[in-house]
């Protein structure tokens, strides 16, 4: 009899094991204290806007990431980590991850900084570090350590103002117009822009000869030149200089006397709908 009850507390005893086990292993949910469960936990990533900073260590391979995280009366992070991902040229890309309260009434309604970090397999150098996806973009060049410096939507060396290229591309990223946009001229003296800019809203097809493959709209936008690039601060379709000059007299009248009124096919008007008489 002793050594049955034995065996049948072993039993129990192995039966508990295994129910903890399963509890702890099998999905999110794990039963607490007087038949409720403990909150669902998601595996969530930071976006872009939410990685704030990072810093580099003295060994130049710790690399410190500041994060947003979501924050509350009860805990609303754990397993907070920075991993390295697969390495490639001139960026060493990082992903930082976090689990988070899956439930909205959770309390998690505010935000706090947290930070992880990770050891690079060698030193950063002048190399890229992209965080997450689309990346948070930082480099040691031009920052104050042990911080790092954030690039911008134009790279960690954006083009210099001027009447270049790459400086064009900066300012047709400067204004609201559709991604695939055509540069089709510019006026530029180094301080002052005009740009033409056109997009096609027809299919996207290869006969160029379709109309509905060729129909676009398109802007005129004025320029200055300032420190963190070429600014916009006027549009128009009109030809000329009166109306630039009307919003600044400083513009100059070499890059604006010779501008011919862009077509008015790429800002078509449309007559209001007839309605309906009232049948008599």
């Amino acid at each position: 009899m002793r050594s049955g009850g034995k065996r049948g507390a072993a039993a129990a005893a192995l039966l508990c094991a295994l129910a903890v086990l399963l509890l702890g292993g099998c999905g999110t949910q794990v039963a607490a204290q007087g038949g409720t469960t403990a909150p669902s936990w998601t595996l969530g990533a930071p976006t872009r806007s939410q990685i704030t900073g990072a810093e580099l260590g003295a060994d130049g391979r710790t690399v410190t990431i500041a994060v947003d995280v979501p924050s509350g009366p009860k805990p609303c992070v754990r397993r907070l980590k920075a991993e390295l991902t697969e390495l490639v040229a001139d960026a060493v890309p990082v992903q930082v991850t976090f689990e988070s309260p899956e439930d909205p009434s959770s309390g998690c309604t505010k935000t706090a900084t947290a930070k992880a970090r990770v050891k690079l397999p060698e030193p950063l150098g002048n190399r890229e570090l992209a965080v997450g996806y689309p990346a948070a973009v930082f480099t040691a060049q031009g920052a104050k350590p042990p911080a790092l410096r954030l690039c911008g939507d134009l790279g960690c060396t954006p083009p210099a103002t001027g009447c270049t290229a790459d400086s064009y591309e900066q300012a047709v990223k400067a204004v609201d117009v559709p991604t695939h946009t055509y540069r089709d001229a510019e006026h530029c003296d180094g301080k002052w822009l005009v740009l033409d800019l056109s997009w096609r809203t027809g299919p996207a097809c290869g006969d160029q000869a379709d109309s509905a493959c060729t129909s676009r709209l398109g802007d005129r936008w004025f320029y200055r030149a300032e420190k963190p690039g070429w600014k916009p601060f006027f549009r128009t379709t009109e030809g000329g200089c009166r109306a630039v000059r009307d919003r600044e007299p400083a513009f100059p009248t070499a890059l604006c006397a010779s501008l011919e009124p862009l077509d008015p096919s790429l800002h078509p008007t449309y007559s209001p709908t007839p309605t309906a008489s009232p049948s008599s």
